[in-house]
């Protein structure tokens, strides 16, 4: 670390890797592997009831980005498409690791989920060419889209990034 209490280069790279290690490594794991259990087990189309009335497990794929949205993008660009959104996205996350002021354990747990999800979902996009889903959560005839741990891990990395950002208190 650096006399202003910046970290030095080599201290944001070695952050950045026992974060991945203590964090993304499992989170992509978990995600992985909760994906390869519903492909050996459930068809697609098809899945079962875990809570009447509330949550099923279904096997759905999904060419689109988190919740089903742009499945409109063809096929051919698809891959491409969401291969840069990862890189860019990995990218700028190791910049703020890199130039992050602060020590903020929050924000290094925001930033390790949004890596995991996105290493997931990318993974799909690699090997199924789109991306498996099989939670589905819903309340009478109202569906939330049916998602998955990758997404998860996404939605609260991005939540914890706005508390982090507009709520936390700053050290001067």
């Amino acid at each position: 670390m650096t006399p202003e209490g910046r970290p030095g280069s080599g201290s944001a790279v070695g952050s950045l890797l026992r974060w991945g290690l203590f964090l993304v490594l499992p989170c992509y794991a978990l995600d992985q592997w909760t994906k390869w259990l519903i492909c050996q087990r459930v068809e697609i189309g098809t899945g079962f009831n875990v809570v009447p009335g509330f949550f099923d497990i279904i096997h759905m794929r999904n060419t689109g980005a988190a919740f089903s949205l742009l499945q409109g993008i063809p096929a051919a660009y698809r891959t491409y498409f969401f291969l840069s959104v990862t890189i860019i996205a990995i990218v700028a996350i190791f910049v703020i690791f890199w130039k992050a002021q602060e020590h903020s354990w929050m924000l290094k747990i925001v930033m390790s989920l949004i890596i995991a999800g996105a290493l997931g979902n990318l993974t799909d996009r690699i090997v199924h060419n789109e991306v498996v889903d099989f939670l589905s959560f819903y309340l009478g005839r109202y569906r939330w889209p049916t998602f998955n741990l990758a997404d998860t891990y996404i939605s609260l990395g991005m939540a914890g990034l706005l508390i982090n950002t507009f709520f936390m208190q700053k050290k001067p």
